[in-house]
């Protein structure tokens, strides 16, 4: 089972970012950390690195049942979306699989958020 799931695209990268963002919306995501990996690098390490941003992505309603399932489960979230460039005009998108990073964790009721939150985030990536 993989831990993800990509789309790859033609395209411009900040164009494709605000995408994302808009259709992580359309299914009651909001953005709460936004990582720019390739200029952290450049900062932290003086190094090039290609466009690659992190998305941490939640939706309220199902953090909410998640947390009231599993206290734990805040070391697992937000759910992160990536967008990576590492051929200019080739963009790919990859969101976690919610159902597979949390199958570890033994509890039913956060295995049927995980699911709705897998579907949602599928049919972001469907949709770009």
């Amino acid at each position: 089972m993989n831990y993800y799931f990509n789309k790859i695209i033609s395209g411009n990268f900040d164009q494709i970012v605000e995408k994302v963002t808009q259709e992580l919306k359309k299914e009651g995501f909001g953005i709460l950390t936004e990582i720019d990996i390739k200029a952290t690098l450049k900062k932290k390490l003086d190094v090039d690195f290609y466009n690659y941003r992190i998305l941490g992505a939640c939706n309220p309603q199902f953090a909410y049942k998640a947390l009231l399932s599993e206290d734990k489960i805040g070391t697992m979230l937000p759910c992160n979306v990536i967008v990576q460039e590492k051929e200019a005009g080739k963009i790919e998108v990859s969101a976690v699989d919610p159902a597979s990073s949390m199958s570890a964790v033994e509890n039913e009721t956060l295995s049927e958020v995980a699911s709705q939150v897998r579907d949602k985030l599928k049919r972001v990536i469907d949709n770009i």
